[in-house]
């Protein structure tokens, strides 16, 4: 289960979740948790807070987790582990979503997405896995993000519906 991580709520809260059900016998496994984190806003990699985080994706740009001691028991109990991406892997991992799914998520949301993109190439995942990214949050969460990184690949619709369909037919014929 990958997830972005700022605070680090969500992955202590999934954590708890998945070890309540295996308690409970309701569950028979429960999953790695993999958490990432901007390679500017890093903490958990960097072993302490950062005073200055940085990077473009608001929502995890924090220096000092609330949830430091759960969150590295998350990670440290799954056999799971810690990971940051680049500003431009989120990005990426962004225009990804959009373009071949479909999901327009804010930038922290894509940093799950980012980590995995980065980490399968590498090997370190099981053969046949099932791999859940969790996407926090819409695009529109963080709309600065996208008129300073999409603005080239933005058109501009006309506010009739006709006019719509006429731009999405030749968008597709151009294809």
């Amino acid at each position: 289960h990958a997830l972005p991580v700022g605070n680090a709520g969500n992955i202590c809260a999934y954590w708890m979740g998945y070890s309540e059900y295996f308690t409970k016998n309701i569950v028979d496994s429960r999953p790695k948790m993999l958490g990432f984190q901007a390679q500017g806003a890093a903490p958990f990699l960097h072993g302490a807070p950062v005073s200055h985080p940085e990077t473009l994706a608001t929502a995890i740009r924090i220096g000092a987790p609330q949830s430091w001691d759960k969150a590295k028991a998350a990670a440290s109990d799954s056999g799971g582990a810690f990971g940051s991406v680049s500003d431009e892997e989120i990005i990426n991992a962004q225009r990804f979503l959009a373009q071949r799914e479909g999901i327009f998520c804010e930038p922290a949301s894509a940093a799950s997405v980012a980590g995995l993109l980065q980490i399968i190439p590498k090997g370190t995942l099981q053969e046949k896995s099932t791999i859940v990214c969790t996407l926090t949050g819409n695009g529109l969460k963080d709309p600065d993000v996208i008129f300073d990184h999409y603005q080239n690949e933005s058109i501009s619709l006309p506010v009739d519906e006709g006019g719509i369909l006429d731009t999405l037919s030749d968008l597709i014929e151009a294809k």
